[in-house]
């Protein structure tokens, strides 16, 4: 019996195709199975046998992470405006939430093979690590927060998504294994709602009340996006989401925001435990539906912000120094932010800067910490080898043959 990992001539086993595991924020890359036959022409500037990337899901990243920015500029200036404060209400409710589904959506072939766990721990992990010191060290020193410890167990700021997606996708075998994912995970959810002894290590309350959107990507179809793409859902998103404006105003003086963050038990908010459970299916109903309307909206053509898709997790690193540097260099204090231009002014920088945050130049210059190679740190994959030793044969056998036919 012959090991098919040792080449034998032409009658060695193939190996399996090498296939490139999936980063921290996967990129959207459509199955094979799932591509539409190629076009006669590669497009201009790309390069032959490249993968193809699927704008729909490039498009919704880079949508999703301009929200994220401009709500989170709007943090210092809402004050008692109850409009500004309806707006960050509704963008809350959904831009995570549509974030968190695509990922689930591209985590759905993760399994233990090795290349993906390294490029978990090089895409996922160091980056958390690295970004967790460095905001940890930059409140200290620029906000004159001496009490600020570095601390891995106790994520601050953004770095609370690194950390989730980590748990989360190394819980993805589970979730593709049990018959019922999705009712499971809510039931997770709705009891971590009502424990407030789950405490702040990891920010597990996040990482427990937002895993239901991840489930609900690793369940999702490709049709099931492109029912939410249709032209009636498009139509039918502009009351939808008139509608939650205007609740979102009513609500201002009668809920508590912190809701929408999912970070703490009902308790701890002050509200009987009974309401925790209640509001997490409340909440995610709400969240559903205008994630909806906002995938009905994103356009599935490749547009100037298409290739930016690729970047997001740029952007939203790194847009937190932005803005909570201008938060303890008092950048939002003066008077005329708070009026309606000054909103509109702070939201169409936190816009353009997330945007720059997302280019190339600025991948190539911090790609050192976002994407490592760290090829130091971890053995080569058997598999990996023998796949190198097969081309390098196949190279080889070429070349005889043709120094076969010229001599010939």
């Amino acid at each position: 019996m012959t090991n098919p990992l040792r080449p034998h001539g032409q009658n060695r086993s193939p190996l399996p195709p090498a296939q490139s595991s999936a980063d921290g924020v996967p990129s959207p890359r459509t199955p094979q199975s799932q591509r539409e036959p190629a076009p006669p022409r590669a497009a201009a500037g790309s390069k032959p046998g490249a993968k193809q990337r699927d704008a729909f899901f490039d498009n919704a990243k880079y949508l999703a992470i301009v929200l994220v920015a401009v709500a989170h500029s709007w943090e210092p200036l809402k004050g008692d405006s109850r409009i500004l404060e309806a707006m960050y209400t509704v963008v809350y409710s959904f831009h995570m939430p549509a974030f968190i589904i695509i990922s689930g959506y591209f985590s759905r072939s993760f399994d233990m093979r090795a290349d993906r766990l390294k490029r978990l721990i090089t895409g996922v992990v160091v980056p958390y690590v690295l970004f967790e010191t460095a905001y940890s060290l930059f409140k200290r020193y620029f906000d004159h927060s001496p009490g600020q410890e570095i601390s891995l167990l106790d994520p601050w700021y953004l770095t609370w998504f690194l950390c989730a997606l980590f748990v989360w996708r190394m819980t993805t075998p589970i979730w593709k294994m049990v018959r019922w994912p999705l009712p499971l995970a809510l039931g997770i959810a709705m009891l971590a709602s009502a424990s407030p002894e789950i405490g702040d290590d990891l920010d597990l309350q996040r990482v427990l009340q937002f895993l239901p959107f991840f489930v609900l990507g690793l369940c999702m179809k490709p049709e099931h996006f492109k029912l939410v793409r249709r032209r009636s859902m498009r139509i039918a998103s502009v009351p939808v989401v008139a509608a939650a404006l205007v609740v979102g105003w009513w609500a201002v003086p009668r809920m508590n925001t912190s809701w929408f963050y999912h970070r703490d038990a009902a308790q701890e908010m002050a509200a009987p435990w009974w309401s925790g459970p209640v509001m997490v299916l409340a909440l995610f109903g709400c969240s559903l539906l205008l994630t909806a309307c906002f995938f009905a909206w994103v356009p599935g053509r490749r547009m100037w912000f298409t290739a930016l898709g690729a970047g997001t997790l740029y952007g939203y690193l790194l847009h937190g120094f932005l803005i909570k540097g201008g938060d303890f260099w008092g950048w939002f204090d003066h008077a005329w932010m708070e009026r309606p231009l000054g909103e509109i002014f702070v939201s169409a920088l936190a816009a353009a800067a997330v945007t720059l945050l997302c280019t190339a130049p600025v991948r190539r210059v911090f790609r050192f910490a976002m994407e490592p190679t760290m090829d130091w740190a971890f053995k080569r994959d058997a598999a990996e080898l023998a796949r190198g030793r097969e081309k390098n044969d196949k190279k080889n056998e070429t070349g005889v043959r043709e120094r076969e036919k010229v001599s010939a």
